[in-house]
């Protein structure tokens, strides 16, 4: 399936489809079950052309699991939910729970990740507020054996369930992506920008917009860690922005009387995005 979008907007990177199916594709890369890795390492490497494949025993890491759709992973974590709170917060090394499980970390995980463990990632500022964005947190089993990550070019829409489709954007390019979303909606907020992982609003965050009578896209790779592992393979000016499937196709048929063939927009691609 090939994208107007894509093309009016010269991006570097292809479109990637993210699909829920019972069936896993021949020659996708995957992650080795019970080894951590990220899924927006995955992601970066379908929008370069490769497809992707995880299950619920290859997500990668927690987030990861939670972003996908495969449930409530975090209870997973070491030391469960209540040790996440605080990893993504303040940290464990202040409260006993924390330092028991920390010890047993030692020699088996990372140094990154066990300093992190114990001293917090610093995203939010106490364990209570945590606690609160995973209230507000989509998180769902979806149901579907897989989730794969394939570039749209190579996507069939009548054989493929399609859930979102997700491109990688420069400033400029978000900024069209943005206008183009509310092009046909009527309204001025058809467009969110949540604070969760990097996975969290390519999957989960817009397969729950996708349940709504009006879906919105989701800006995302905001997430600095996602950052950290994506850049040595799209580059550090990117942003994800992920449309339910419905979205897309809105926004695919209003690509040739929009904006996208006017001066102003031309003006920006001759500066060379």
């Amino acid at each position: 399936m090939e994208s107007k979008i894509a093309n009016a907007l010269e991006l570097t990177y292809g479109p990637v489809s993210v699909i829920l199916t019972e069936e896993k594709p021949d020659k996708a890369i995957s992650f080795t079950k019970g080894r951590w890795g990220c899924v927006m390492f995955m992601f970066a490497n379908a929008a370069k052309g490769k497809t992707a494949v995880f299950d619920k025993e290859t997500y990668g890491c927690w987030g990861g699991g939670v972003g996908l759709g495969f449930g409530n992973a975090y209870e997973h974590f070491p030391g469960g939910e209540a040790c996440f709170t605080h990893f993504l917060s303040s940290g464990n090394h202040a409260w006993e729970k924390g330092r028991a499980v920390a010890s047993t970390l030692e020699g088996k995980a990372g140094k990154e990740f066990t300093e992190n463990f114990l001293q917090g990632e610093a995203y939010v500022k106490t364990p209570q507020l945590v606690e609160r964005f995973l209230k507000e947190l989509p998180i769902m089993e979806h149901g579907s054996r897989y989730v794969v990550f394939k570039p749209l070019s190579e996507t069939d829409p009548a054989i493929e369930k399609i859930k979102t489709v997700v491109m990688v954007a420069n400033p400029d390019q978000i900024s069209a992506l943005v206008v183009l979303a509310n092009y046909a909606q009527g309204g001025m907020e058809n467009v969110v920008v949540p604070w969760a992982a990097g996975c969290q609003t390519i999957g989960i965050i817009p397969f729950k917009e996708n349940e709504g009578k009006r879906p919105r896209a989701v800006l995302g790779l905001t997430d600095i860690s996602a950052r950290k592992y994506v850049r040595p393979l799209i580059g550090s000016d990117g942003f994800t922005f992920a449309m339910p499937y419905s979205l897309f196709l809105e926004m695919e048929e209003s690509v040739e009387e929009s904006f996208l063939n006017r001066h102003t927009w031309r003006s920006i691609l001759k500066e060379k995005i």
